[in-house]
């Protein structure tokens, strides 16, 4: 029963992780990467669709970006939404495709970035606090319950910090490695 729980946790808390990982991918590096935009909402004949779905995004050069779309009559809707997007960039049409040049992050842009980043780990590791906090009350309503005993509830809570702070450690990781990558010219 405590092995079905922790197995849940340990689930849920990647899925956490998971998470995370894919956010971060969204949040812009001094190199240009297709996850800076493939997650895009773009109106698409009255359609909210992700940027990926109308179009394809390949890096022809280390800070450029380049939208192909698989309809020409979506240039504009796909222009519209990465000028609404708060990435500060300026799309470049030539009728057939899209260019985003990235320029070079400033210090001050650099520094709040990562600020947005420990802004996100700290929301991670939030919810896997709030999962070991469910946990560890699935734990209790167990032992109340007569369904395990006192030192199977101690036993099963240990396992559950140590799980939550792999979980965190991991979090850390994540958080280093995209400030790294940052803060790197």
């Amino acid at each position: 029963m405590i092995d079905d729980l922790l197995r849940d946790s340990k689930g849920r808390m990647q899925s956490t992780l998971d998470v995370l990982s894919e956010d971060l991918l969204g949040i812009r590096t001094g190199r240009a990467s297709p996850a800076l935009i493939e997650k895009l909402q773009v109106e698409y004949y009255g359609s909210p669709l992700s940027l990926i779905q109308v179009a394809t995004i390949s890096v022809p050069e280390a800070r450029q970006l380049m939208i192909r779309p698989f309809d020409n009559s979506s240039l504009k809707a796909i222009e519209r939404a990465i000028l609404a997007s708060d990435l500060g960039l300026t799309p470049s049409n030539d009728g057939k495709v899209i260019r985003l040049n990235l320029p070079p992050l400033t210090e001050e842009r650099r520094r709040d970035l990562v600020k947005m980043v420990n802004n996100r780990l700290e929301d991670a590791r939030v919810a896997i606090r709030n999962i070991r906090r469910d946990s560890n009350k699935d734990l209790r309503d167990f032992e109340k319950e007569k369904m395990i005993s006192e030192d199977e509830l101690k036993l099963g809570e240990t396992r559950l910090q140590e799980l939550t702070d792999e979980m965190i450690d991991q979090v850390a990781v994540i958080g280093k490695r995209k400030e790294e990558e940052i803060m790197e010219f």
